[in-house]
């Protein structure tokens, strides 16, 4: 966040110019103080302040010391902090759990919820008129493809997930208009990915693709969902990466039911959970 506002610097106008140099001389401050304050001390006008949230992309103050507290919070690391062989095994948990945390903090800050909710909207449509909804990923994305149609299968929603890229050509050629299918890559360079996300889109099914901004695959959909992490996908496990692809299925999934609605799906979950209590031990 504070490196968007140092980049956009030279693009404000001076008035917001003196905000942003507040913002990035103490941001724990700004992030607590009230707007009269801020103004103060800026040497500009409230609605200068809010007008300068706002050129950064945010709804408003409120929104964006939200995003900022959250940016600066003590003990978050920013940077991703790589594994090393010769980490011991403290180095080691310390850095795992602080990358994730760090990656999830980053997408809260940065997520367009505006993407994520065109891709709620076609995904519930989809669900309501009983089309299928397709998962595809090739290796670890493959593993979140997976958790994907099992997270929606749950809902009553006609799914499947694919990894074998002979499969998803196969059945990419298969979906027409009403379908969806959610194409999940951390690299976004997979050919077998780009080439059934390419029919799946002729064909006229509705595709998203959860994957790194600017890469081959974040334009062959109609609908991206940017999953921007500092790790390298070429070295030891995208641990990461996989955490984050698996949070933002966890993020439809939860606002697609909440677009079904409880009417049909809440008795559908009651009786699920009932018939699995003799799957368990008293």
């Amino acid at each position: 966040m504070l490196d968007r506002i140092k980049a956009s610097m030279p693009s404000l106008a001076p008035a917001e110019q003196r905000v942003a140099k507040l913002v990035l001389g103490d941001p724990r401050s700004f992030a607590n103080l009230p707007v009269s304050e801020l103004a103060d001390r800026a040497h500009v006008s409230k609605p200068t302040v809010v007008r300068f949230c706002r050129s950064m992309g945010y709804d408003g103050l409120s929104d964006f010391k939200l995003k900022l507290a959250g940016s600066v919070s003590e003990g978050v690391p920013f940077i991703h902090r790589s594994v090393d062989v010769d980490d011991k095994t403290s180095d080691v948990l310390v850095k795992v759990i602080d990358n994730a945390v760090a990656a999830f903090l980053k997408y809260r800050n940065d997520a367009s919820t505006f993407a994520v909710e065109k891709a709620a909207v076609a995904l519930a449509a989809t669900c309501e008129s009983g089309h299928r909804i397709e998962f595809y990923g090739a290796g670890n994305s493959g593993v979140v493809a997976l958790d994907a149609q099992h997270k929606f299968f749950r809902l009553g929603v006609n799914t499947n997930s694919y990894s074998d890229g002979h499969m998803q050509v196969m059945s990419a050629t298969l979906l027409g208009p009403g379908d969806c299918l959610v194409v999940i890559s951390n690299s976004g360079r997979t050919r077998d990915l780009m080439d059934a996300c390419d029919i799946a889109r002729r064909n006229g099914a509705t595709t998203i693709v959860i994957t790194a901004t600017g890469s081959p695959l974040a334009t062959a959909g109609h609908i991206h969902l940017s999953a921007d992490h500092p790790e390298g996908y070429d070295r030891y496990s995208p641990m990461v990466s996989r955490l984050l692809h698996l949070m933002i299925i966890d993020v439809l999934a939860t606002t697609v039911a909440l677009r079904i609605g409880g009417g049909r799906l809440q008795p559908l979950l009651r009786e699920m959970k009932n018939n699995l209590r003799t799957k368990r031990y008293a």
